[in-house]
């Protein structure tokens, strides 16, 4: 594992070129590929106004929250622009089971020259903080509140960290960046579809200097992410088929909003139901694999005629599977 402590970027890129927005705005890039830097997705679908809010994380030393709906892509949107800026970066996930010494460290025994010792393990916000590193911070809303407040050291742009077992006090790295992304904006369970997300210290909100939503895409670059996903539809014919998936996520989304439906087809449901149906062979049956059988009993009437509108088709009760032999 090479040691990025003194790595630094080398140039000074437009982002007209790399992302084809239309900017003047330049931003820093790193000659070298780390280990840690994401694979780029040739095929992904940027969204400008969120791409410049995460840039300005990168260029500027902004502190940037995505949100968003489920499946719209956060934290690929934050590693995508890393993996073009060949920026190292780590993705952390504030489940339930992270704690405290996850984050900040703790004194663990090992075995040196024969003896047992106690040596201090640091945590993930320490060594990130020494090191040119995006740290990003996933369901940044379901935090518990011990782990927030460490989080809540690190904010400040210029902000040190105190490691109090060791008596040290760090110093970021000046191109250390920090991200989050989350379903809310730290409000709470508000529409019920996010159970153990957490109302998020309102300081501490505050702290964030830039916070970008992500939400569904227009019709046209949702197929093309759909077909980039599953070359064997990115024909004619296939663009048809992804262009009626659409149109049924489209209107689960809308029976969402007005309080018809309890769930809604996010982006990667959609690209399971194109996976699946190359597998099967058949978009109902797919469909019903992908997105019907996680709906509630009383709703999936009003699914199958999302689908029956945008197919021409009823949804049979039980479907033959033909698996498609690769």
């Amino acid at each position: 594992m090479t040691d990025l402590i003194h790595e630094r970027p080398s140039r000074l890129v437009s982002v007209r070129e790399l992302f084809d927005i239309d900017s003047d705005f330049k931003v820093p890039v790193f000659t070298h590929k780390d280990e840690h830097v994401p694979e780029a997705d040739p095929s992904y679908c940027f969204n400008p106004d969120v791409t410049m809010a995460i840039l300005a994380g990168f260029t500027r030393n902004r502190r940037v929250m995505i949100q968003g709906l489920h499946g719209t892509g956060k934290s690929t949107h934050i590693e995508q622009v890393a993996a073009r800026l060949n920026w190292p970066c780590v993705r952390v996930n504030l489940d339930g089971h992270i704690s405290r010494l996850d984050l900040v460290g703790k004194d663990t025994i090992v075995l040196k020259d024969g003896k047992q010792i106690t040596e201090f393990q640091e945590g993930i916000v320490p060594w990130a903080l020494r090191r040119p590193v995006a740290l990003i911070f996933d369901e940044f809303d379901a935090g518990r509140p011990d782990v927030m407040f460490v989080i809540q050291r690190i904010l400040e742009q210029d902000g040190k960290f105190t490691l109090l077992d060791q008596n040290q006090v760090i110093n970021p790295h000046s191109y250390f960046r920090l991200f989050a992304t989350a379903n809310t904006v730290g409000l709470g369970n508000v529409t019920g579809l996010y159970h153990g997300t957490q109302n998020v210290n309102q300081a501490q909100m505050d702290r964030w200097n830039i916070v970008a939503s992500l939400n569904y895409l227009p019709r046209a670059d949702e197929i093309r992410i759909v077909q980039g996903k599953v070359p064997r539809y990115a024909d004619e014919a296939g663009y048809k088929l992804i262009d009626a998936m659409v149109a049924v996520a489209e209107l689960t989304r809308e029976g969402f909003a007005a309080g018809d439906l309890s769930t809604l087809m996010s982006p990667r449901t959609l690209i399971s139901w194109a996976e699946n149906t190359e597998i099967f062979n058949d978009p109902a049956l797919a469909f019903r694999l992908s997105f019907l059988n996680k709906c509630d009993e009383a709703e999936r009437p009003l699914v199958a005629e999302y689908y029956q509108r945008c197919f021409d088709q009823e949804l049979q009760e039980s479907q033959s599977v033909k698996l498609t032999l690769l």
